[in-house]
């Protein structure tokens, strides 16, 4: 039997159709200004004209149309810190020896985390800590059209101290030889960024969250090494001497930002604030909340403090570690809670967020040139923004996405279900200084 040759894969995707969106309103994300009666032409994934609808191009104006009424137009959402493959701790495949596929589970769970963040309008997603590089593996399958999906940025596993913060995610280093080093094998992998772990977290119960993992010196050198192959560096530090440490040293980008002493209270601390302004450094607003803790304190604990002295926040939830995809929005009306205009909170959640990422320039804004990464929400954002959970379309670089139902999230349940549950500040504080307390009692020997 001779068998002739065919096509071994389907072929690449076909280009999206071109068209034109209408709604009573566009939110550019480019500033906190409003269009009224917008129209915006999309075709080959991306923007090609965006402006009010009576002055739209004759060269538009046989594109099929699609008019959404009292509706905006906004660029899709982006969250900044996501954990993609969090639900693979949730479950085991049922087999005898599960080991053996846990790279593919955690492939499947991270699928599963990013359909659930663009079904409630994130178009773009950061991935700061996973496994085997799993999130590259990702991002390339979005590309290439093998499953649909927002736009992932990809860092890796993070990088951290033996025994450090997530030293179980696999990037373990311990001097400037060894942080060069693992720069260099996530640039080899293929990742968008680097993630370092400047402090110890809560949800490591041998590290204290308030105390650096590394010198100045040695951040210096990973980020250098990082800039110099095109990678962005973001930071995980939730105590201030880590906040400090990695601001001096140039890094991109800060998670959490919790400003926690060596005590283990929260101090915020207003220059080292104005520092972070001045340098022009991104801070997602996930910070851990205020000990001694806050009566009626929301979940963006230093959104306010770090708004009032100009440093560029954004939008990073810490999805799936801390909160599930569908806390997206809820996040966005706890900066508003927290103090934030509304405006601004949109604009961390798109150009500001893109930019955090890498993607200036790229997606974040609806304008000529960019990607047609987009969300049309019922009535006016601006005015609520409850309005973004009610979506009436997501495009994905210019394919409409069909969202996968995802549960209303209930506040009383914060914590994502699939991770470890953190210690809680006071439980990690209690251990720390119950390890303090041991190592004082029986002191090793000296010699």
């Amino acid at each position: 039997m001779t068998i002739t040759a065919s096509r071994a894969v389907d072929a690449p995707q076909a280009e999206p159709p071109a068209r034109v969106l209408l709604a009573d309103r566009l939110f550019s994300g480019a500033s906190a200004d409003q269009l009224e009666h917008a129209a915006v032409a999309i075709a080959s994934g991306q923007v090609v004209w965006a402006g009010p609808r009576s002055e739209l191009p004759a060269a538009y104006a046989d594109w099929p149309r699609q008019d959404h009424g009292d509706a905006t137009i906004l660029p899709g959402l982006v969250e900044t810190h996501a954990h993609l493959g969090s639900y693979s701790r949730a479950a085991q495949p049922d087999v005898p020896d599960p080991a053996r596929h846990a790279v593919a589970w955690e492939v499947l769970s991270s699928v599963k985390i990013a359909r659930q963040l663009a079904s409630v309008g994130v178009t773009t997603a950061q991935s700061l800590g996973a496994r085997d590089y799993v999130d590259v593996a990702l991002r390339e399958a979005v590309k290439a059209g093998l499953v649909d999906g927002p736009r992932i940025v990809a860092a890796g596993p993070p990088i951290t101290l033996t025994g450090g913060h997530s030293w179980y995610a696999g990037a373990e280093a311990d001097s400037k030889t060894e942080l060069r080093r693992q720069v260099r094998l996530h640039h080899k992998a293929g990742t968008n960024a680097v993630k370092v772990m400047a402090t110890g977290g809560f949800m490591s119960h041998s590290t204290a969250p308030w105390n650096a993992q590394f010198t100045v010196s040695q951040f210096r050198a990973l980020i250098d090494d990082a800039h110099r192959l095109g990678l962005h560096v973001a930071a995980h530090a939730h105590g201030s001497e880590g906040i400090r440490r990695v601001a001096q040293a140039g890094v991109d980008y800060i998670a959490h930002a919790s400003f926690v002493g060596p005590d283990g209270r929260t101090a915020f601390d207003p220059e080292l604030a104005d520092q972070l302004a001045s340098a022009g450094v991104y801070v997602d607003h996930s910070a851990v909340p205020t000990y001694p803790p806050v009566a009626g304190e929301g979940f963006a604990a230093r959104a306010y403090q770090l708004y009032q002295h100009g440093v560029r926040l954004v939008v990073g939830h810490d999805i799936g570690a801390v909160l599930p995809a569908s806390a997206y929005t809820w996040g966005l009306r706890q900066l508003e809670q927290a103090g934030l205009p509304r405006a601004e909170v949109l604009i961390a959640a798109t150009s500001r967020g893109a930019a955090a990422v890498g993607l200036a320039g790229v997606t974040g804004v609806v304008a000529p040139g960019y990607a047609a990464d987009l969300i049309v929400a019922a009535g006016d954002p601006l005015a609520d923004l409850t309005a973004l959970d009610h979506l009436l379309e997501i495009v994905l670089a210019g394919r409409r996405f069909e969202p996968d139902p995802v549960a209303r999230f209930d506040p009383q349940e914060r914590l994502a279900a699939p991770v470890r549950a953190p210690l809680a500040p006071d439980d990690a504080r209690a251990a720390h200084l119950e390890r303090q307390r041991r190592r004082a009692a029986h002191p090793l020997p000296r010699g």
